[in-house]
């Protein structure tokens, strides 16, 4: 394996003698991801019971926090607009969902699907290397020296993401869905396929969404974005991260909107920050 990746930084290399390079790199890193979801299989009593239902029940750690918060906060908010004052502040109850199956084999294909998303989860630091690895030969002494910032960067924006969504993003969603109501007549009842499925996608999109920093480095670097850009558009930013802050949470005080949008902003600002130090 040594000599291959010795043989791959030194020679020139053919288009077949990449590919075969790239496919060790891709079997290492599925390696790395099956690992991992199998070890999430044999720990599924606590990933659903505690990681992925945890959410849906009202002794959740968001709830509680948020709650106390919101008991202190509330009244100064309240004094200060009527709009950034939430009715009943951030006290959630009644969540304690219980979902129905609705397919044959509908949980015995959640619990795999669920599995191999955490694998990939556990495993993107790893996949980042195995990626760095390969593109290493492309890059200057000076740029290669770098990467071991760009992995721990990716990571931590990734995981941070993925906290975010797991302790805001989903209970707030959760609690709206649970407790909007139409009419009387209309008894919400989730499936736990649908669960599953707006569970991976808030987890993984949050993840995305939080690797802006990242992106901006690498749009920076090859000079298709500039801090200026970024300055001139900063209004304009605001009004798409209010956006999506609504949709994420579509709550109709502004106080939960905020609560989400702000470390989106903060986001923006950071990334003008690296775009700075790179084009201004």
């Amino acid at each position: 394996m040594a000599k291959l990746d010795q043989l791959h930084d030194e020679t020139e290399m053919g288009f077949f003698d990449h590919l075969n390079v790239m496919r060790k790199h891709i079997f290492r890193s599925v390696l790395c991801i099956a690992i991992f979801a199998i070890l999430a299989l044999a720990n599924s009593k606590w990933v659903f019971d505690s990681f992925l239902f945890g959410p849906v029940k009202s002794d959740f750690v968001t709830y509680k926090l948020l709650c106390s918060f919101s008991n202190y906060v509330r009244p100064l908010l309240c004094q200060i607009s009527s709009l950034l004052c939430p009715q009943e502040g951030l006290c959630f109850h009644d969540l304690n969902i219980v979902f129905l199956n609705t397919e044959l084999f509908g949980q015995f294909m959640a619990q795999i699907q669920v599995c191999i998303v955490l694998g990939l989860v556990a495993s993107f630091p790893y996949i980042i290397w195995e990626i760095w690895r390969f593109v290493r030969p492309a890059l200057s002494e000076s740029e290669s020296k770098k990467s071991g910032l760009i992995i721990i960067g990716s990571s931590f924006f990734f995981f941070l993401g993925l906290v975010f969504a797991y302790f805001l993003i989903i209970p707030f969603s959760l609690s709206f869905a649970t407790n909007y109501m139409i009419s009387a007549q209309i008894e919400n009842r989730f499936t736990f396929d649908n669960y599953v499925g707006f569970f991976i996608m808030m987890l993984l999109g949050s993840g995305a969404v939080f690797e802006l920093p990242m992106v901006v480095f690498f749009l920076a670097k090859l000079g298709f974005l500039s801090a200026s850009f970024m300055r001139t558009y900063r209004r304009h930013a605001v009004v798409v991260i209010m956006i999506v802050a609504a949709v994420i949470t579509p709550s109709p005080d502004m106080f939960t909107m905020t609560v989400v949008a702000v470390p989106i902003y903060i986001l923006y600002e950071l990334s003008i920050l690296i775009a700075h130090k790179i084009n201004p």
